[in-house]
């Protein structure tokens, strides 16, 4: 167990100038662009986060979609295109249903599903998602692809990205809780191109606009300057989730690239979302990291590396009194 270093630090920071800036956001009226780069206006916090009052039962294994649109190993998927965009190659698929999936394959494909997992049975939206092993593919380049995973592309409208500082969000403690939480599971890949703003589409049961943090493949492994790396059980464990925490700011053991987005976090906020993963069971948390293919011992390494993080985290409720 790490010990995290208590200083105090000040900040120069003018609270008149916060308070006009939460007033002219208050009053603003959300324009909805394409990008979403407006200033933050308000929205429902339902389209973010939903409190998970049955995150004791959600089944971790099959996610969202649950067992029924889990695709399976003796269907046939037909080739419709192929991605080569971004640092994971991939296809778009049909299956027999004429339901449209992205197919991510490579490293970031077994990371992508358990974070996803993480992060829908907390309460935060997420796509319909699985991990396949083994798959044919009719059309394509190969018809015996690499391992993949599969996110379900028809069930949903993309309507644009979404910026982590410019969004009806800004200064909730659920958005504070979302980066947080990927600063834990080592997300280095924090770019507004990685978020979506998703919409339903005919006959969807989403009736409202949800804002995903859609690719997380970026994770479990270590955070780095310029680029991190992904899917390492051995560099995961070699990072805390805390240096040091100050009276109103802590400093977290992360190394990446958007440094900026965890200047305003606070020992609350922290706590506030360890607080939520440690409602999980030892169980779901298995499921998680089993949805996304992994061996029994490496699931039980991740585990317990998580559950040391959020211990850091929960040991900020009942700071020590100081001394005078």
């Amino acid at each position: 167990m790490c010990r995290v270093r208590k200083t105090r630090h000040s900040f120069p920071q003018s609270r008149s100038v916060r308070l006009f800036v939460m007033m002219v956001a208050f009053f603003a009226v959300p324009s909805f662009a394409h990008d979403a780069e407006t200033v933050p206006g308000r929205a429902p916090m339902s389209e973010l986060w939903v409190e998970p009052s049955d995150l004791s039962s959600r089944d971790l294994f099959y996610g969202p979609g649950g067992s029924a649109l889990a695709p399976r190993s003796d269907t046939e998927f037909r080739f419709t295109g192929e991605d080569t965009r971004g640092h994971s190659k991939g296809y778009d698929v049909k299956d027999p249903q004429g339901r449209k999936w992205d197919v991510k394959i490579g490293e970031e494909a077994q990371a992508e599903v358990a974070v996803s997992r993480i992060l829908w049975a907390i309460g935060y939206h997420q796509p319909v998602a699985y991990y396949v092993p083994r798959w044919r593919m009719n059309g394509g380049p190969t018809s015996k692809p690499d391992p993949g995973r599969f996110r379900l592309s028809s069930d949903h409208k993309t309507l644009g990205d979404w910026s982590w500082s410019k969004n009806p969000f800004v200064d909730t403690r659920p958005l504070h809780g979302l980066i947080v939480i990927n600063t834990l599971l080592n997300n280095w890949d924090l770019t507004k191109s990685n978020n979506r703003i998703y919409g339903g589409t005919k006959g969807s049961r989403q009736t409202h606009r949800r804002y995903v943090v859609q690719d997380v493949g970026g994770s479990l492994a270590k955070t780095k300057w310029p680029v991190g790396t992904r899917n390492n059980i051995e560099e995961f464990e070699s990072q805390n989730l805390l240096k040091s925490v100050h009276d109103d700011h802590v400093e977290f053991d992360y190394r990446a690239r958007h440094q900026m987005l965890l200047g305003d976090i606070s020992p609350a906020d922290v706590a506030w979302a360890c607080r939520l993963l440690d409602r999980l069971s030892d169980r779901q948390l298995d499921d998680a990291f089993r949805a996304g293919g992994y061996s029994k011992p490496i699931r039980e390494r991740f585990a317990r590396k998580i559950r040391q993080k959020i211990q850091e985290g929960l040991e900020l409720e009942n700071p020590p009194r100081r001394s005078h």
